[in-house]
């Protein structure tokens, strides 16, 4: 595999190649149940929110300072009593899949979520999904529940698979 540097993603450096990354997954796949593709706009208040919630935004670049995935968090449920757990999301450019690069953004997400006092983690995959559901089952992740047909895109229904981790007892 190249190599890579792990990197704190900011808006500024990084902006633009989220939005190819999630403009990629928004068009062609169903890790995100979104049709129209995303601005940049919405990418910078992404990063804000992200900011304002000190969840972070981890990527890997390459030699070149190429972004080549990310993985990150945010809130699930945004109740008090659900300040421990959290919904986290990765996604990896076009030209690096397959490389494990998944499998390490994954182990550095969940290693921030530890030192940050995160209690579990949940990841929503679409059902179909086989490469990411190996992937958290991989990470020790078990699905704990499947609702059916909440989604539809590419003209059939969607069934959005939740996996969790408890990562402190």
């Amino acid at each position: 595999m190249n190599e890579f540097n792990v990197v704190g993603c900011c808006f500024e450096k990084h902006g633009e190649r989220i939005l190819e990354i999630f403009n990629d997954a928004i068009l062609n796949s169903t890790a995100l149940y979104e049709y129209e593709e995303r601005t940049l706009a919405k990418v910078e208040q992404w990063f804000k929110v992200k900011e304002e919630g000190s969840f972070p935004v981890i990527g890997f670049e390459n030699a070149q300072g190429v972004l080549m995935g990310f993985v990150t968090y945010g809130a699930f449920r945004n109740f008090p009593a659900n300040a421990y757990t959290v919904e986290h999301s990765v996604y990896i450019h076009k030209d690096y899949r397959g490389l494990g690069l998944g499998f390490k953004l994954m182990q550095e997400i969940i290693q921030a979520a530890k030192k940050n006092g995160i209690h579990t983690m949940i990841g929503g995959i679409d059902a179909q999904n086989e490469g990411s559901i190996r992937l958290h089952e991989k990470l020790g992740f078990r699905l704990v529940g499947t609702l059916p047909e909440v989604g539809f895109k590419f003209d059939r229904w969607l069934d959005l698979a939740f996996y969790q981790i408890i990562l402190s007892h």
